[in-house]
């Protein structure tokens, strides 16, 4: 079996190895699919460049909706990263979504999913970045995987250390604002790799289209873990 049947079985015959990310009830609580594509013609560059209005588009879609959360991004080919420069480069500009994003206010609190250590974090400072990030390490009968949480709060970072151990369950930390969190709309990224690559406090969350085979090889689907979207 490959790194992602290896996940999927070990999710199979643990189920109960497996925690919530965010307090997300199925019986009452429910998800608004948010669209970042070019498909979305009412999201418009006046909105996404500037972080108020953006992040009352986002609120205002949860109220009419009645949702307390939004939902969206695996692979998800985005317009939205032109209002950072942090997405451009000379040859292909960064659009492709690695991880899921989930929307919510500034405080929703974030749980580990899955035990494991810490393996690195980083106030990501930059406009359009993660802002403070925590990155955990998991084993998983011999499969190693990290699971990355991006645009927390500043605070949350205070007294960490590499190798603590999470628990199953433990609050991670908190959704940030919008003056912490790179300066978006409150929301947590979630993301999964098999291999960092060398990086720590950081990955890449948003790739280059055209490498979105070597992305998929080594970013497995959030909602193995999430499970919000199953019914």
């Amino acid at each position: 079996m490959d790194k992602h049947q290896l996940l999927q079985h070990y999710i199979h015959a643990h189920p109960g190895e497996i925690g919530r990310v965010v307090d997300f009830d199925r019986a009452k609580d429910s998800l608004y699919p948010f669209n970042f594509t070019a498909s979305n013609t009412e999201l418009s560059l006046a909105i996404i460049e500037d972080t108020e209005n953006f992040s009352n588009w986002v609120s205002q879609k949860l109220h009419v909706n009645n949702c307390r959360y939004g939902i969206g991004g695996y692979m998800e080919h985005r317009t939205i990263y032109a209002r950072s420069e942090h997405f451009d480069t000379d040859d292909e500009p960064r659009r492709l979504h690695l991880g899921v994003d989930i929307w919510a206010d500034a405080g929703t609190s974030v749980y580990c999913p899955i035990a494991g250590n810490i393996h690195s974090f980083n106030d990501n400072d930059n406009h359009g970045d993660y802002g403070p990030t925590i990155i955990l390490e998991h084993v998983l009968d011999g499969l190693t995987l990290y699971s990355l949480y991006g645009h927390l709060s500043r605070k949350d970072l205070d007294g960490l250390h590499a190798g603590d151990w999470i628990a199953k369950g433990q609050k991670l930390g908190s959704f940030g604002s919008s003056k912490e969190n790179g300066y978006w709309p409150p929301h947590l990224h979630f993301q999964l790799m098999f291999d960092l690559e060398g990086w720590a406090g950081d990955y890449p969350g948003v790739g280059k289209f055209s490498e979105k085979a070597r992305w998929l090889e080594n970013i497995p689907d959030p909602e193995l873990i999430l499970q919000l979207l199953h019914s």
